[in-house]
């Protein structure tokens, strides 16, 4: 029983002899005692009796909702409803005058990058900030200079007419949070870092007495802040980072969402054991996915136990670009799409008023979802796995006897991108082989690392366009699907093509793609059992303004999985003329990733007719690379910059790009600063960090191989730790 049940439950958490998990109740059942190793590591051990309830199909333990214990085990409620956008319901927190919370508009923030100690810079930048539409800015305070100048930078903004509330930015530095307290009004705190140790990534062990000991330290380093703050009316956001989890917390509950949830919370209990409540909290890592989870699990932490702090939402290191607004778009808008989230920042390796329209635009999605409470009606859901990533993988064409080509190449197993083409593409078939990113040999296409994996031909060729159809059969012979709608198929046969038709269209027929939106009743979708369709396009119209696109498409694939059908879906995105490129990749993002980051989808088929096809082709192939599934091109994890950033960040970026582009599957960490630990790389495979101003540490993972490279020689030097690495390929040359 006891090896079983460990597997079984190896999230369960004791302390006093008592186990912590879900809150249902229904269905109880009793365990008898046993000494079971629990916590991530099992380094810890207890001895109890525990009871197990059944819900909604998963065995969950079920104990004490306790905010003096560790946390419960999921299976809970993380949001209001989960077939339509319901704002969660928080508490009001004040900062400086700015209202944060469920009853105020979702608030935009930024942060400078600036040296905090040149105050007239810094003032200048915040200006900007301010002027482009911030509610706040963060700053941040290192040292005491830093905190010194503070007061001055506060103070000639007030003389300026600036009253946007400052926040303080602080890592290992209780005794400098102090002295800002008294001019900031708001503290940001890391509590990996606030009072425990730099992690050195080992693995420890406590008996319950030193785990007491350590809980003990951290409210003897932290209630005098909490004390400063309820005196001098400051607020307080208790901001935990995925690569700066501790040593202890690792070392308990892992590197992972978990782990982060437990660190915010021993802050927490701190802060309500002084009757302190003016706080929020944020969950913030590279990893859009272990993003999501970790503020699910957040959220269902504090139904648990009767909560309800607001939440500052942001993917940390997202980059530059369409990338980082994408990667962004993904974590941040998933959670908007679920009513979650009071206050956000899109980091990017930009100047810091650059974040503020991304913001704008995911704030008022955000905003507009909650308002219109846009879903569709009620239904159970079973299958969808809110607190841990598991794809359900759709069934990839196979090859049927007697077909001319071979039609398992339309998809890709690691998620697809499809395109539409028109005739007047077809003109030129050298340069349409080229926009779909086909490597061409003797002007004729192969398929490679990113190319379409199938077209849409709203419109065939005329049958005697010997041309545009030869153009098309290479396309077929190299596996690159072509689609079709069922009304040119019927008027202009074209042969081993793919027939997209809707489900008032289906009949019976191979080789059949059916279009739907989702929210369809039952009995229509009924007919889904009777097909063996290629693949489901799911494209709901975007004039629907009540009709929730991501809630649409969870009744589907809950459908789907309750009937066992196996159909890759597709997610289909039609963008009307006039739909701006930032407005694109940020609602394409929040409504398609977040159904990729819960495992949910096969592809991406984005259309927009304003936009090159190149745009439409690389945010697809971005958006997939953003949820973790099919990797393209080079990952970048790039701070934002801040004011202790060690070299120009957005130059030596560009600079590294501009080398290193060409290597899908690698993924480089570019950091001004090693403040948060080399965990803040968790998910990089090279680290190119400032370790002194003009010197760069280079890392390989979270271990620091070389120290003190002069910046000139740091470029070169992370190309031949590639290289040394077995990681490194020659850029390929443009075919003459």
């Amino acid at each position: 029983m006891a090896s079983s049940f460990g597997s079984s439950y190896s999230g369960l958490k004791c302390r006093d002899g008592i186990f912590y998990a879900g809150s249902n109740t229904h269905d109880l059942k009793k365990w008898p005692a046993q000494s079971i190793p629990i916590g991530h590591q099992g380094r810890r051990k207890c001895r109890v009796g525990v009871s197990v309830v059944r819900s909604q199909g998963a065995d969950v333990a079920e104990l004490q909702a306790s905010s003096s214990g560790p946390l419960l085990v999921p299976r809970q409620r993380y949001c209001e409803a989960t077939h339509m956008t319901i704002r969660r319901k928080t508490r009001t927190v004040n900062i400086g005058g700015v209202t944060i919370g469920s009853e105020h508009p979702i608030r935009v923030q930024t942060m400078t990058t600036t040296d905090t100690c040149d105050v007239q810079a810094t003032v200048e930048q915040v200006m900007r900030i301010a002027d482009k539409g911030a509610d706040l800015v963060r700053i941040t305070v290192q040292g005491k200079r830093e905190a010194d100048a503070c007061f001055d930078i506060k103070n000639t903004l007030v003389q300026k007419g600036y009253s946007i509330p400052l926040v303080a930015d602080i890592h290992f530095a209780p005794s400098v949070a102090l002295r800002v307290a008294e001019c900031f009004d708001k503290i940001r705190i890391n509590p990996g870092n606030f009072a425990d140790r730099r992690a050195k990534f080992e693995t420890l062990e406590y008996t319950e007495d030193d785990y007491q000991k350590e809980l003990e330290h951290i409210e003897n380093v932290f209630s005098p802040l909490v004390e400063k703050c309820k005196k001098y009316g400051r607020a307080m956001r208790i901001g935990t980072n995925h690569g700066s989890l501790s040593d202890r917390i690792m070392s308990y509950y892992g590197d992972s969402p978990r782990g982060m949830v437990e660190s915010a919370f021993e802050f927490a209990r701190i802060c309500r054991k002084m009757d302190y409540h003016n706080f929020l909290f944020s969950m913030k890592a590279s990893n859009p996915v272990v993003m999501v989870q970790a503020y699910r699990l957040l959220v269902a932490e504090m139904n648990v136990v009767g909560w309800d702090y607001p939440l500052h939402l942001g993917v940390t290191e997202a980059g530059e670009g369409e990338d980082g607004r994408m990667k962004s778009a993904i974590g941040i808008g998933a959670l908007l799409q679920d009513g979650l989230g009071d206050t956000i920042r899109v980091s990017l390796t930009e100047e810091p008023e650059y974040e503020i329209d991304p913001c704008t635009r995911l704030a008022k999605l955000g905003m507009e979802a909650s308002r219109l409470q846009r879903g569709v009606e009620p239904f159970e859901e079973k299958h969808r796995h809110y607190f841990d990533f598991q794809r359900r993988t759709g069934e990839l064409p196979s090859q049927k006897e007697g077909e001319e080509v071979d039609y398992r190449g339309v998809l890709h197993r690691d998620g697809s991108v499809l395109m539409s083409v028109t005739l007047q593409q077809l003109k030129n078939p050298e340069l349409l082989y080229k926009s779909l990113a086909t490597k061409l040999i003797v002007g004729m296409p192969f398929k490679d690392l990113a190319t379409v994996d199938t077209i849409l031909l709203r419109e065939l060729p005329p049958v005697e366009d010997k041309s545009a159809r030869l153009a098309i059969k290479r396309l077929i012979d190299v596996s690159i699907g072509v689609l079709t709608p069922l009304s040119e198929q019927l008027t202009k046969p074209l042969p081993n093509a793919m027939v997209l038709v809707t489900l008032d269209e289906f009949s019976s027929g191979t080789r059949l793609a059916i279009t739907l939106r989702g929210d369809e009743p039952y009995e229509e979708l009924a007919i889904l059992k009777n097909s063996d369709a290629i693949m489901l396009l799911l494209d709901l119209p975007r004039t629907d303004k009540k009709v929730s696109r991501v809630h649409a498409s969870r009744r589907l694939f809950e459908y789907l999985q309750e009937n066992q059908l196996n159909f890759p879906v597709i997610h289909h995105l039609q963008y009307p003329s006039g739909t701006e490129r930032d407005d694109l990749v940020i609602s394409a993002g929040s409504e398609a990733g977040a159904l990729l980051v819960d495992g949910l989808g096969d592809g991406i088929f984005l259309e927009a007719p304003d936009h090159d096809f190149e745009f439409l082709r690389t945010t697809a192939f971005g958006m997939l690379q953003g949820c973790r599934m099919r990797n393209t091109k080079t990952e970048y994890v790039s701070c934002p910059s801040c004011g202790r950033t060690l070299f120009d960040l957005q130059e030596i970026s560009a600079e590294i790009r501009e080398k290193t582009s060409h290597l899908p599957g690698v993924s480089i960490a570019i950091m001004g600063c090693i403040v948060n630990g080399p965990g803040e790389m968790a998910d990089a495979d090279f680290g190119y960090v400032g370790g002194a101003p003009g010197k760069i540490d280079l890392y390989v993972g979270k271990t620091v191989v070389k120290r003190a490279i002069a910046m000139e020689q740091a470029t070169d030097a992370l190309i031949q730790l590639i290289k040394d690495h077995g990681r490194w390929v020659d850029p390929p040359k443009e075919e003459e």
